[in-house]
């Protein structure tokens, strides 16, 4: 099945890629187009030179392939022919053969593929070296995590309100050290520590807040050794020791809920929320790309997959690595079940026992309706039993504005996460309408 508009121009990795996508979403540029029954699209597309561009996409990675110069993934030719092929079906016709262009990249994918899990499979493991390794590094994470309680004791001893004249030189200084100390982790969260101070009302009470839960990483993190192992691995995953996802492999069908990027100016992260039609679980597959590079995984909103997720350890970690996939994606239009306010927020509630140190869970909210307050905008029960506020920054972003046009003032279901901040909607579903609508 065909995807709609909507899923793909959730791949695009901007705003002006989606623009520019757009323009080309046409039959008019595009020549020799076609796709197959495993999901693959091929087409021509004319350009300012002699020849046109050869673009290619497997839609079950998804993957991209496009003879332009664009560093961009999917390019904005890869966008316009995967809007071609969602909206006119004689223009992008099925059962066609690839031509000899297409076919060689795709046949490349899977020797690729091939190779790769051949050298994994073959790959033999030192574990005597690793476990070196691993003590050589937990060793400079606890001198870095000692080193972190210092000078958070220093914090509390001068008190909260003398951090703001400080200034952010010794907190960058700090979070280098922990960088040093190999716990990035640790030195995310004096980053954030350090743009507390003076950022507004309260800000004190903030830096506080954080602070203890700064405190609290930095104990786990000394007294390790005497915690159950789920909450030991969370606390490792937190301090920023890498892991690999162990465990059976759980197959389903997969619904993407939704897909968003951030950038810490270094380094942009892709989350990607998944929800299994059969066993109910919520996973997070997230990838990763240098700056100025889009992730290498991206998965339209709104589809299915029929794939196995193998999960990472730790005490209510919801992330998995994307193992097999069994067929081409397919639409999706049903939502997860979804809850009322009051639950959404004694799911969070549970979540934070297993971690404290979440910032946020992922809840569906079933007949909400999003209406502004007093201060920014708020998801309410439709029988006017509860709301949650929506995040500042989800406020800024157009998706609201997507959110509140679909509802129209009446019940939909929103799936997002929630957090102390507030709720960040990412997805909706109107009963008058199929499919996934992204609000990213």
């Amino acid at each position: 099945m065909r995807w709609t508009a909507e899923q793909v121009l959730a791949l695009a990795p901007d705003a002006a890629s989606r623009k520019a996508g757009s323009k080309l979403g046409a039959a008019g540029p595009w020549s020799g187009a076609g796709c197959s029954a495993v999901g693959a699209v091929w087409g021509l597309c004319k350009g300012s030179g002699s020849k046109p561009y050869q673009t290619v996409v497997d839609t079950a990675g998804p993957a991209y392939k496009c003879t332009c110069p664009s560093r961009k993934f999917p390019c904005k030719h890869a966008l316009g022919l995967l809007l071609l092929w969602a909206a006119d079906a004689a223009a992008v016709p099925a059962g066609a053969d690839a031509p000899d262009w297409a076919e060689k990249w795709l046949e490349s994918r899977g020797a690729r593929a091939e190779a790769r899990q051949r050298k994994d499979e073959a790959k033999p493991a030192d574990e005597e070296a690793a476990r070196r390794r691993a003590a050589a590094r937990a060793a400079r994470v606890t001198a870095g995590a000692e080193e972190l309680e210092q000078r958070l004791a220093d914090l509390v001893r001068g008190g909260m309100a003398a951090a703001e004249h400080a200034g952010y030189g010794l907190w960058e200084e700090t979070a280098r050290r922990m960088v040093d100390a190999q716990a990035p982790g640790l030195a995310g969260r004096v980053r954030e520590l350090g743009a507390i101070p003076g950022s507004g009302p309260g800000w004190p009470m903030r830096l506080l807040e954080e602070s203890a839960l700064t405190h609290l990483l930095d104990r786990a993190w000394l007294g390790i050794d005497r915690l159950p192992e789920p909450l030991a691995a969370t606390v490792r995953t937190r301090v920023g020791l890498p892991a690999s996802a162990r465990g059976p492999a759980v197959r389903d069908r997969w619904l993407v809920l939704a897909q968003y990027d951030t950038s810490d100016g270094k380094l942009t992260t892709r989350r990607i929320w998944l929800y299994g039609r059969e066993s109910g679980r919520t996973a997070l597959l997230l990838s990763f790309g240098a700056a100025g590079r889009a992730p290498d995984l991206a998965l339209a909103v709104g589809v299915v997959l029929d794939a196995e997720l193998v999960r990472y350890p730790g005490a209510g970690q919801l992330r998995a690595e994307l193992g097999e996939r069994f067929a081409a994606p397919v639409p999706g239009d049903a939502p997860p079940p979804g809850g009322s306010v009051g639950e959404a927020l004694a799911a969070y509630g549970l979540a934070l026992r297993d971690d404290p140190w979440l910032d946020s869970w992922p809840v569906t909210l079933r007949d909400v309706v999003p209406v502004p307050a007093a201060e920014g905008w708020q998801l309410a029960d439709a029988d006017g039993g509860a709301a949650l506020p929506v995040t500042g920054s989800a406020v800024a972003r157009p998706g609201l504005w997507r959110l509140a046009a679909v509802s129209g003032g009446a019940p939909v279901t929103v799936f997002g996460e929630c957090g102390h901040r507030g709720f960040t909607p990412l997805a909706a579903w109107s009963p008058d309408a199929p499919g996934t609508v992204p609000l990213t």
